[in-house]
């Protein structure tokens, strides 16, 4: 793997502390076309069912999952729906192909259609009570429900909110396009053959460099007030010589009462991986770096 890992320039953030609005994960749109069943989305809801990527038992994808997608569809976010890019315990991510609104958000050329991905939390296969402990202490749902539904729709909201403050503080991550209920648009982070390929799955001739844009990538998260507390070679994506980050449901803000401790097992597991590669580094060399160079309090 080739590439100089150019990095992005950050848009001007406001400190953690002051945007930080309550997100709201009442019933949308998509449930209320779920209860209403009329006979477009009845249809609607069929052909999803009949076609083979969607091929999923009703304890997966509820009448308002299906209500979410055809919601995304009537707005213009998604055109048409492809295969299976992953599945997991909690969510199924999916290519498409994207809407006129798609193509806004991704600032494209509105008549031009470009691939999106569709990732699909599933309600009743997700590790609830693990979800919630990465959510307490986010002043942004300080009034959440206990019930397995409010916990997945904040999520879904949460990492749409995480993709977007990322991405203003400079980081390269999927652009986030739309979200519905249970169900997120983002870019498709990949080519006509396949999603990208993770970092631990590419030979890296330039580790060095990689690992400053990572390294650089982690302050610039923490500098907006996130911690990604999941971060490996497996959450970070190779395209077209550039680094992603991606998976950022569970980023949590550094309100979140153990955000450094997570921000510690962030640095350990990056810096391990790394010194595997020849570079001299390793945690604690790592997580001073963040520290002394992201500054959650500044915000910019």
């Amino acid at each position: 793997m080739t590439g100089d890992f150019g990095l992005v320039a950050p848009e001007e953030a406001d400190a953690p502390g002051d945007e930080w609005e309550e997100i709201d994960y009442a019933d949308t749109e998509a449930d209320r076309i779920a209860r209403k069943r009329d006979r477009e989305f009845s249809e609607f809801r069929e052909r999803i069912k009949d076609a083979e990527q969607f091929k999923v038992s009703e304890s997966v994808f509820d009448d308002a999952t299906y209500g979410a997608l055809y919601k995304l569809v009537q707005d213009g976010y998604i055109d048409a729906f492809g295969g299976p890019i992953s599945t997991g315990k909690e969510a199924n991510v999916y290519t498409a192909l994207g809407g006129e609104q798609a193509s806004v958000e991704l600032d494209a050329d509105p008549e031009e259609r470009h691939e999106v991905a569709v990732k699909i939390y599933r309600i009743n296969a997700s590790d609830f009570r693990e979800m919630g402990d990465y959510l307490e202490g986010d002043p942004r749902f300080e009034t959440l429900g206990h019930d397995k539904k409010s916990i997945v729709m904040a999520w879904v909201r949460k990492e749409f909110a995480n993709l977007r403050r990322a991405r203003k503080a400079g980081v390269r991550v999927p652009v986030p396009i739309a979200v519905e209920r249970n169900v997120l648009v983002m870019e498709y982070i990949g080519t006509d053959t396949g999603r990208a390929k993770r970092l631990g799955e590419v030979h890296i001739e330039n580790p060095e460099t990689a690992y400053e844009v990572v390294r650089e990538y982690m302050c610039r998260l923490y500098d907006a007030g996130l911690v990604h507390g999941d971060l490996s070679e497996y959450n970070i994506v190779v395209e077209d010589s550039q680094l992603y980050i991606i998976d950022l449901g569970q980023a949590m803000t550094v309100h979140h009462p153990n955000h450094e401790d997570f921000l510690e097992r962030d640095c350990e597991n990056v810096a391990n991986f790394f010194a595997r590669q020849g570079v001299d580094t390793d945690g604690d060399q790592l997580l001073a770096y963040v520290h002394d160079h992201g500054d959650p309090e500044n915000g910019e």
